[in-house]
Order: structure tokens, then C-alpha cells, then sequence
């Protein structure tokens, strides 16, 4: 036998060799444990063994192994031949076995898992130590986590849903178009089909939007239309969660009910189309202000809805209804100030030879209006003033500054005979005393000259885009100087300048505001470039026409009003 090292690192080891320390751990391993001979009898088992097997040492020891935990529920013993263990055992190798089944002392089997490693004496295998447990309680624990990470990816999935609709929600997009992409994130991830009701007058409904499976071109997809009224009293889902009653789930037997209404009909035909199995209706907002409901469709029999899903629906037509009703309170807002812009444009002079042409575009649907506008008039001394403006912001409010601007800046440019920058150095003073705005950008413009020619241009510019002149032979050239500070910053005390140009024979003069060449995703100098390119293009269309296409090019991506005013010089005097 070799020595154990004396003294130094080793003495902390010598208690490894002791066989007490080997009979506890026997004794007291978290798994059964059984020696056998090299016959296959059973000479040693642990405590966790004999529980486990539900047997005591004493009946096991001196049994065969294979013969006493491979019994059948008849009491027969499965042939030897195929036993791992004893293959195993006869050829000297390990072995194991992820699933197996013992015979427990009562005679019920136990599911094991268990692992075999021969026991070699002076080159020869003497037995076999076995190790075994039980995978029942193993695999119930593998099925808790994955039920738990199961549910914990349908979470995570929700929360990504729920995202997905906030930014939808919050884009500035037509209500119908917003509640069109509402749809497709639901469809297929919660349903296999979505439809979206609104109450849009008194007792009436329009069905806004039906979503179905991708791919298919299904009939039911292209029912986006009035609904019939609805009935004072019906046992409908829909009927009776647009009156404000709770959110509903659908079974077959509910969705197979006979409608009692018109409006029910034309719900009960959408899920009979669709081939729904389970259904749930929510109401878009609060039971104090429904304006809508949601209706999801599930096809496969195995997937019915259930009330987390439910919560869920409702919490999302909870979250629609407040949006809508943003969007309404909003869009009322935007046809006021779209009709107050609209109602303050002034009409054009036409004076003398001269021919001036405006266009306002307001922004797209979703936008907010803001304080464009443009205005030409005769002044005392028989020169034409012309403006284009913009106030700070994109409301209400800014439409009611552009207001103020507009009559305060007429008043003080009939009232002074100075050049333009006087007058507007005038308006600057005025603006923190008279008005509500808080900063404008303006261009104030004199064309002078008599009937027959020749013209001039004297302007100021503060802080607007630049003016664009475009010769009739399609030379085009932007009117950079004469730039002052925007109104309302009250930083300079200085004068502000004044320019001026000659207006060739047949040239266009364009004044516009920046919703013309400022476009998402792209430079203020890109813009700039497009718009000289094309006007360059348009030099010798008729005036009107100009305009119209100028308007055709701004890109739809453009999220901005536009104001844009015209001057065409006579060809040549007469």
C-alpha cells in the first residue's frame, strides 16, 4: 500500500481515506445507490435506496437485481437477455438509462433514471455500482419551468403587443388608416381575424376595417360600410357592448345563437364566414364614452379565448377609445383652425398687367394646422405689397397669431410709406404688445413700377425661406439677401436691411413658406434644389398652372401646411 504524504497540504486529506467518511456518504447520498456482485446480486443499498424502492436492505441484499426490480405488474420477470444493466455488468462497461422503470416493494413501478459503473479488482470486474433516482418529480419540475417560461414569453409577447399599439396610437395618422394598422398587429398574433365597429352618429355604426388571415382574399374583408342602427334591446355582444355592457367571450354555442336584430345578423354572418370557434367583443374606450368595439376571431378549436386574453382585449379597445376620441377632439380643433386660415387668406388684387396666383395645402390628415399664410395688397403710393409668413407652432393658437399678424402687418404697411424694413421693424415692436405670438417668420415685399414697365422688387426678409425668381428662359436664382432675425426674438436693435431686384419680362417671383422644401428625411439644401429644379421646369406655364405643379411635387411624406404666392411679369410692355 503507498504511503499517505506526511505533514504539508496532504494531512487536510488524510480524513478522504478514513471508511468512515465513505460509509456517510453511502449513507447519506441524495440518491439511491446499490452494489452488486458480479452475478448480479444485490450486496449493498443505501438509505435512499430503500426508500425510494420501498423496500428494506434486508429483503433486497442477496436478491438478484434484475429479477427483483424488473417484475412486471403480473409478477413475471422480463427475459435477461435485453437488461442494460446485466449486458453491461458481463462485458465490464459502463452503462445507463435516461428513462427505466423499478418495481417498488408494493408492486407499483417507479420511473427512474439511473447510471452503471463496473467495479474492476486486479484487472478483473467484481460488481457494479448503480445509481439510480427518481425522474417523476424531475420531470414535473422541467414541466413547472417550462409552463413558466411558457407564460413568461406569452407575457413578454403581450407587452411587445401593447407597444406596438401605443406607437401606432400615437402616430398622426386618419383615425380609419390608424385603426387599419391597429388591426394587422392583431391579426394573426392574437386572432385569426379583427373587425372594428364606430359609432359615428346617433344610433349609427360603420363597420371601419375587417382584417383576416395574410394571404387570403376573403369577401368579408372588403365589408367596410355602414351597419344597421342599433336595436334598443338585444341579446347581441356587439349590440350590447356598444350600449356599454361588459366585454364578452364567444363559444359556439353563443356564436351559433340566431340573431334578434339587423345589426346582429350582419355579426352573426360575419362569424359564421369566418369559421370563428371562440370570439371576443370589448368596447373602444370607457362605458362612460364607448365609440366603437373590437371584435377577435379564433379558428382552431384548440385555441378558444381565455380571460387573460379577454383582460387583455379590453385593456387595448380601452386604449383605442381614448385615442379615437383624442383624434375627434383634435380633428375638431384642425377644421377650426384650417377654416380660420382659410376664411383670412385675402383674396387677390389683380393690378394692372401684374397676375398673382396663392395656393394653401393644408397639412395631411393626422397633422396639426399651422400659422401659414401670405396676403398681397395696393398700398397708398400705387406699389402692390405682397407677404408670406409663418407663426411659430402647429395649433390653434398659432392659427389665431397668424391672425393677428396678418391685420396688424396690413394696418401698419397702409399706415407707413417707408421701405419694407421699417414696417417691419414696426411690426417686431408690436408683436409682445398686441399679439399672442411668440416668434413668426415674414417676408414683406414691394413690386413697384409703372403699367408698362419696367418692374422692381424692394423686400425684407425676416428669418422666412428665401424668395425665388425664375426668368422665362427657366433661369432660377433664390433672393438671398435683405435677411434679418426672425420677429419676436427682441435680440437686435439694429435696422433691419432691405434688397432689391429687377423683374425681367416674363418671370415668375415665388414667396412660399417652408412646408414646400422642408421634407422628413431629407436637408433644407436638398429641398431648396427641388424646388428651383421644378419651377425652373414650369417657367412658361401659365401662372396657375405653375402653382398647381409646383404643389403636385412636395413629396407625401411632407407633414407641414404650405402657403405659396405667385407673381408673373407681362411678357414685354404695352
Amino acid at each position: 500500500m503507498a504511503e499517505r504524504p506526511a505533514g504539508g497540504h496532504g494531512d487536510s486529506l488524510l480524513w478522504a481515506a478514513e471508511p468512515e467518511f465513505w460509509r456517510e456518504v453511502f449513507d447519506h447520498l441524495g440518491a439511491g445507490l446499490a452494489v452488486v456482485d458480479s452475478t448480479g446480486r444485490i450486496a449493498a443499498v443505501n438509505p435512499a435506496a430503500e426508500e425510494l424502492l420501498g423496500r428494506t436492505a434486508a429483503a433486497m441484499l442477496g436478491r438478484d437485481f434484475h429479477d427483483l426490480l424488473h417484475q412486471g405488474a403480473d409478477g413475471a420477470t422480463p427475459h435477461r437477455a435485453p437488461c442494460r444493466l446485466l449486458t453491461a455488468l458481463t462485458h465490464g462497461t459502463a452503462a445507463h438509462a435516461e428513462t427505466d422503470s423499478f418495481t417498488r416493494g408494493d408492486g407499483r413501478p417507479v420511473r427512474v433514471t439511473w447510471s452503471g459503473t463496473p467495479v474492476i479488482k486486479d484487472g478483473a470486474v467484481v460488481g457494479m455500482t448503480v445509481l439510480f433516482a427518481d425522474i417523476t418529480a424531475t420531470e414535473a419540475a422541467h414541466a413547472d419551468r417550462a409552463a413558466h417560461m411558457i407564460a413568461l414569453e406569452n407575457r413578454t409577447g403581450r407587452l411587445a403587443l401593447v407597444a406596438e399599439i401605443n406607437a401606432v396610437l400615437a402616430q398622426p395618422l386618419d383615425t380609419e388608416v390608424a385603426l387599419s394598422r391597429l388591426a394587422r398587429l392583431l391579426v394573426p398574433r392574437l386572432a385569426d381575424w379583427a373587425a372594428v365597429d364606430l359609432c359615428v352618429e346617433s344610433g349609427q355604426v360603420r363597420r371601419v376595417t375587417v382584417t383576416g388571415p395574410e394571404g387570403r382574399n376573403f369577401a368579408q374583408e372588403a365589408l367596410r360600410c355602414p351597419l344597421p342602427p342599433l336595436a334598443a334591446h338585444s341579446r347581441s355582444s356587439l349590440v350590447r357592448v356598444l350600449h356599454g355592457g361588459e366585454p364578452a367571450v364567444l363559444g359556439p354555442q353563443e356564436i351559433a345563437a340566431p340573431p334578434d336584430s339587423s345589426l346582429a345578423a350582419v355579426q352573426a354572418a360575419f362569424l359564421q364566414a369566418t369559421g370563428a370557434v371562440s370570439a371576443v367583443v370589448v368596447p373602444l374606450g370607457a362605458a362612460r364614452q364607448i365609440t366603437g368595439a373590437l371584435t377577435l376571431v379564433r379558428t382552431d378549436p384548440s385555441r378558444p379565448f381565455d380571460t387573460a386574453e379577454l383582460a387583455l382585449a379590453r385593456d387595448i379597445g380601452r386604449q383605442v377609445g381614448l385615442a379615437i376620441d383624442n383624434a375627434r377632439a383634435f380633428g375638431r380643433q384642425r377644421e377650426i383652425a384650417e377654416a380660420m386660415q382659410r376664411n383670412l387668406l385675402a383674396r387677390l388684387p389683380q393690378p394692372g398687367p401684374l397676375r398673382l396666383s396663392a395656393r394653401y395645402q393644408p397639412a395631411p390628415a393626422g397633422s396639426q394646422v399651422g400659422g401659414d399664410w401670405y396676403d398681397a395688397f395696393p398700398l397708398r403710393d400705387g406699389a402692390t405689397a405682397l407677404v408670406i409668413g409663418d407663426v411659430v407652432g402647429h395649433d390653434l393658437n398659432a392659427a389665431a397669431g397668424m391672425a393677428q399678424l396678418h391685420g396688424t402687418l396690413r394696418s401698419l404697411a397702409w399706415d407707413r410709406t417707408g421701405p419694407p424694413s421699417a414696417i417691419i421693424d414696426r411690426l417686431d415692436e408690436a408683436i409682445p404688445r398686441i399679439t399672442d405670438v411668440s416668434m413668426a417668420t415674414a417676408i414683406l415685399a414691394r413690386v413697384e413700377g409703372p403699367e408698362d414697365g419696367p418692374w422692381r422688387l424692394h423686400w425684407t426678409n425676416a428669418g422666412h425661406p428665401p424668395p425665388l425668381l425664375v426668368t422665362r428662359d427657366g433661369r432660377a436664382e433664390y433672393l438671398d439677401r435683405g435677411r434679418g432675425l426672425l420677429l419676436g426674438t427682441g435680440l437686435s436693435s439694429d435696422a433691419r436691411p432691405d434688397a432689391a431686384t429687377p423683374l425681367p419680362p416674363g418671370s415668375t417671383l415665388l414667396l412660399y413658406t417652408d412646408g414646400l422644401i422642408e421634407v422628413p428625411g431629407t436637408d433644407l439644401d436638398t429641398g431648396l434644389e427641388d424646388l428651383r429644379r421644378h419651377a425652373a421646369a414650369f417657367a412658361r406655364h401659365p401662372l396657375e398652372d405653375f402653382c398647381d405643379q409646383i404643389l403636385k411635387r412636395v413629396p407625401v411624406s411632407n407633414t407641414d401646411d404650405i402657403a405659396l404666392l405667385a407673381l408673373r411679369i407681362p411678357r414685354s410692355a404695352s
